[in-house]
């Protein structure tokens, strides 16, 4: 199905934002949500581009073409078909970001770990997601690509020593690359300061009095 589970949106699209990547690579399209996403948060959200006039390049791979409609062609500059693990090392430009959702429960253990290092050498970071219970799942929608073949876990990142991981009932999330450290940062100090403007609403409006002071 080209579809998954919602319950990692809020983390990932979160992740994006704060990573904020000129050039964007996402694995495993299917319906295409998080192009969507990070059309939205990197270019639309404060309101800088509604022009559909893209300054970012969002480029995608997608095993399976029959999942392709016309609202891929409009939010992805480029899209790329067939398995990743075979587009990943033709490809020569490398990008600042890349998203694989849901997609390495579909490798075995060897074929996963090519597929996490064939990540890494097309971008100078790379988010993981993966469900902690994959279950059983055989082909779908005349897809063979669907089928689950394994299960990860933290441990199973233990080679890779940039990264850091986001808690999440559902999901497996990682952030691995070279700007795990600063990223991981930015994302504290962003929930930090979101959670203090929750309870103190005043902080806010404090805010914005001294930004406009400097102004």
């Amino acid at each position: 199905m080209p579809s998954s589970h919602p319950h990692q949106l809020n983390e990932i699209a979160e992740m994006i934002m704060v990573a904020q990547p000129a050039s964007m690579l996402d694995v495993g399209i299917g319906f295409g949500k998080y192009g969507f996403l990070a059309r939205e948060y990197l270019e639309v959200w404060d309101g800088r581009n509604r022009s559909g006039k893209w300054t970012h390049r969002i480029d995608g791979i997608e095993a399976y073409q029959d999942y392709i409609l016309d609202h891929h062609k409009i939010i992805y500059n480029h899209l790329y078909f067939g398995d990743a693990l075979e587009i990943l090392p033709t490809l020569e430009m490398r990008y600042d970001l890349l998203l694989a959702s849901d997609i390495l429960e579909h490798f075995d253990r060897d074929r996963g770990l090519k597929f996490l290092q064939a990540c890494l050498a097309r971008a100078r970071n790379v988010i993981i997601s993966t469900p902690h219970v994959s279950g059983k799942q055989e082909v779908e929608s005349e897809n063979p690509f669907e089928t689950h073949r394994s299960e990860w876990a933290l441990k199973d990142f233990a080679g890779f020593p940039n990264k850091f991981h986001v808690a999440n009932d559902v999901s497996l999330i990682v952030f691995i690359g070279e700007d795990a450290a600063k990223i991981h940062s930015r994302l504290r100090y962003v929930r930090l300061s979101s959670r203090l403007k929750r309870c103190f609403p005043a902080l806010g409006s404090l805010a914005k009095a001294l930004k406009g002071r400097k102004n």
